[in-house]
């Protein structure tokens, strides 16, 4: 998927998880952090959808596949994911998210459904933001932006009900 695609394009899935599974598999070893087979399928799991999932929510595809039932387990990895940048927090939601820029240092802003929950990241949405702060002196150091409203899909259901 190109870096300027949004998640509600449509778009090669699989070569998105590969892709990003790859990264992370990169990234990992050339940072000398341990992708643990319990890290890795987590973030399969967010990678199946571009849904943000709760953390119980994942924990419960860990506890159905045997990998854990305990809800440190979840929170553990994805914690490690957060901090190796290839999961992001939805903070709105309280839920989490694979990110589709994974290994490129960028502030996400983050547009949710609320019909269907589909979240889709993009990059440059908060340029406006980043000169407001340039102007008044500010040093910005990070940045999320989620916006709520309804995806293209969901907005041609509306219209055609």
């Amino acid at each position: 998927m190109p870096s300027d695609t949004l998640g509600f394009e449509s778009h090669d899935h699989s070569s998105c998880v590969v892709a990003a599974l790859e990264t992370a598999e990169r990234q990992c070893k050339e940072n000398k952090a341990q992708l643990t087979p319990v890290r890795r399928r987590v973030l399969e799991i967010l990678l199946e959808s571009h849904a943000a999932m709760g953390a119980y929510d994942v924990l419960a595809r860990l506890d159905a596949e045997g990998l854990g039932s305990k809800p440190p387990v979840a929170y553990r990895a994805l914690g490690f994911l957060v901090d190796q940048g290839f999961v992001h927090r939805i903070e709105r939601l309280n839920a989490f998210i694979a990110c589709t820029h994974p290994g490129a240092s960028h502030d996400p802003a983050f547009m949710i459904c609320r019909e269907c929950g589909l979240v889709a990241e993009a990059q440059a949405a908060n340029l406006a933001l980043q000169q407001a702060a340039a102007d008044s002196g500010f040093l910005l150091e990070q940045t999320v932006i989620e916006a709520e409203g309804l995806c293209p899909a969901c907005q041609a259901k509306g219209a055609t009900a």
